[in-house]
């Protein structure tokens, strides 16, 4: 599937609910679902900066893909991180840096987080589009 069908998926998912407390716990649902990162990664380097909770994202090329595996100790923030990698794991560099996330925006997360969260947000796009620029550059 390519970045935009997925993030379509996301958005038709987000619409089948009314409130945001819902929402909330399907995120927090998706978090439970995340292909958890090895504790190797678990370092420094790897931790998102700019957000509250503590979140480690780490990629590694696979067949011209790139594949995500991430963690958080929060659990809001780790289903955040979990939409972010179903979104973009196993693409190549180059779709992860062409593609846009106005997803992001359809399902109104952004608008519904904390100031704090949705800086921590753009700081794991940026993350994800960060490793897809260095991988594009090995290439």
């Amino acid at each position: 599937m390519t970045i935009k069908q997925i993030q379509d998926e996301i958005v038709d998912e987000f619409s089948m609910f009314d409130d945001w407390m819902q929402r909330y716990e399907y995120i927090i649902e998706l978090g439970k679902s995340l292909p958890l990162i090895d504790e190797q990664y678990k370092i420094e380097e790897n931790i998102i900066k700019g957000c509250q909770s503590k979140v480690w994202v780490h990629g590694v090329e696979q067949d011209g893909k790139i594949v995500f595996t991430a963690d958080s100790d929060a659990i809001l923030t780790k289903g955040i991180i979990a939409i972010l990698i179903r979104a973009f794991s196993n693409q190549s560099p180059k779709d992860i840096l062409d593609a846009n996330t106005d997803f992001i925006d359809e399902i109104g997360l952004k608008e519904h987080l904390s100031p704090t969260r949705a800086n921590g947000l753009v700081s794991m796009i940026k993350q994800i589009k960060m490793y897809a620029l260095a991988f594009q550059a090995k290439q």
